[in-house]
């Protein structure tokens, strides 16, 4: 059973490498920026608040995030294991993550940082073509990231839970890479 979260900049290639893995292992990819955008999509009033704070390259708050991701973990399909991608970006956010999977009886396996130059990170979202990405939403969702996310990282690292994967690979590379690490 696999339950991992996957940390790493805006770009890093989380959500590919997640869906790779939820493909490989059977298990669920839950990509939080993916749920935000049905619900932006959908027009539900999380969607409509999230738009509010997306558009500006902001964070989408805690509390909105929180609910979003409470409801997704009581779903059936998260029984044999769980990828999380974009999910927690504060210290707040996992320490909370922390204490509902205490409450529901789960366990975080590893967490996956992949680890990308910011240069070569602002090089891939300008090619990606979404809306919300020009250069200067992308520098500053990295200076948002590297503010208010990394600090994410020392959390997971400090509790001996973090593993830093080169994310700056081939994605076969990349995928090869974290299958070491979650399998050995």
């Amino acid at each position: 059973m696999s339950r991992l979260i996957f940390l790493g900049p805006p770009g890093a290639g989380k959500g590919t490498q997640a869906m790779r893995l939820a493909n490989l292992y059977e298990i669920p990819h839950i990509s939080t920026g993916d749920l935000l955008r049905t619900a932006v999509q959908e027009q539900t009033p999380l969607g409509k608040k999230a738009q509010e704070y997306m558009d500006q390259g902001d964070l989408v708050p805690d509390d909105l995030m929180l609910d979003l991701v409470l409801h997704r973990l009581e779903d059936d399909d998260v029984a044999k294991g769980w990828i999380l991608d974009g999910f927690p970006r504060t210290v707040s956010q996992a320490s909370f993550l922390d204490h509902l999977l205490a409450e529901i009886h789960q366990r975080c396996n590893c967490v996956l940082n992949l680890e990308v130059p910011d240069e070569t990170l602002v090089s891939r979202m300008l090619g990606r073509g979404r809306k919300d990405d020009n250069e200067q939403t992308i520098r500053h969702r990295l200076e948002i990231y590297h503010h208010e996310t990394a600090p994410v990282i020392d959390y997971y690292r400090e509790r001996n839970q973090l593993v830093s994967v080169n994310g700056n690979l081939s994605m076969d590379e990349v995928t090869s890479e974290l299958t070491k690490v979650i399998h050995p």
